[in-house]
C-alpha cells in the first residue's frame, strides 16, 4: 500500500509502519562484551533509557508490541506496555546473533583471538562469528516475525518490534530488499534507540534510522 493513499473520507493514509526498538543499556554493553544469545538483564541506566524512549513511542499510539524473549529485549519492551496497555508477544525469532565462543568475549578479546574472521566479517563475507550464525540466517529466522504481525495491524496501524542491534539491522536490509553484503552500511543503534520502516508503493522505506536522542557512541556487538 503507498504512503499516499487516500483513506476513508479522503484522509491520507501513510500505510503501515514498523518501528525497530533496541534493548537499553546492559553490564555488557558498557564492557563491550559479546552478548550474542547471553541473556544479560538491563542496568540501572538501561531501565531509565528504556522509560524514556517509551514515553516518545507511546506517543506514535502503536497497535502491537513483539519483542525477544531475552530479558534485555522483554524488559525494554514492558517499559512500552505499562504505558499503552498493550500486550507484549515474546518471540525467541527475535533473539541476537548466536555467536558461540565470541559469546563472553570483549571486542579486544575478539580481535585478539579471532582478528581473521572479525575482518572478514567487516568486509561484508559471510561468516560464521564464533562458530555461531551467519547474518542471512538471523535475517530469515526474524524478518518472518515482523511480516507475520504486520499482517495483522490495521491499514494505517503500528508495530513495535524490541530486538537487538544485529538482528535488527539485519532484518532492516531483508525488509528494503539491500543484499547482504551491503548490511554492514546501516549504522548501528544506540541503546534504546530506534529506526522506523514505512509501507511504501514498491516496498519498505526507510524513514528514520538510530532515532530517539543526539548522537552518541554505540556500544553493542554490532559495533
Amino acid at each position: 500500500m503507498s504512503g499516499a493513499a487516500a483513506g476513508p473520507g479522503g484522509k491520507q493514509g501513510r500505510g503501515r509502519r514498523v518501528i525497530l526498538w533496541r534493548h537499553g543499556q546492559t553490564a555488557w554493553n558498557v564492557e563491550r562484551r559479546f552478548q550474542g544469545t547471553t541473556d544479560i538483564e538491563l542496568t540501572e541506566t538501561g531501565v531509565a533509557q528504556a522509560r524514556r524512549a517509551a514515553r516518545l513511542l507511546a506517543g506514535l499510539r502503536p497497535d502491537a508490541i513483539v519483542a525477544s524473549d531475552l530479558r534485555r529485549a522483554a524488559d525494554t519492551a514492558a517499559e512500552l506496555a505499562a504505558l499503552t496497555g498493550l500486550d507484549v508477544t515474546l518471540d525467541e525469532g527475535l533473539r541476537e546473533t548466536y555467536a558461540g565462543v565470541w559469546q563472553g568475549l570483549t571486542h579486544d578479546e575478539i580481535i585478539a583471538r579471532y582478528g581473521e574472521e572479525y575482518a572478514a566479517w567487516k568486509r561484508g563475507e559471510p561468516v560464521r562469528r564464533g562458530g555461531g550464525e551467519l547474518e542471512t540466517e538471523v535475517a530469515d529466522r526474524a524478518a518472518p516475525v515482523v511480516l507475520r504481525h504486520v499482517e495483522k495491524l490495521p491499514e494505517d496501524g503500528t508495530l513495535v518490534v524490541v530486538s537487538h542491534g544485529g538482528t535488527i539491522r539485519t532484518t532492516i536490509g531483508r525488509l528494503l530488499g539491500l543484499a547482504p553484503h551491503n548490511w554492514e552500511s546501516l549504522g548501528g543503534l544506540t541503546n534504546c534507540c530506534w529506526s522506523v520502516l514505512g509501507e511504501g508503493a514498491r516496498g519498505w522505506r526507510l524513514l528514520e534510522h538510530n532515532a530517539g536522542t543526539l548522537p552518541e557512541p554505540v556500544l553493542g556487538d554490532d559495533d
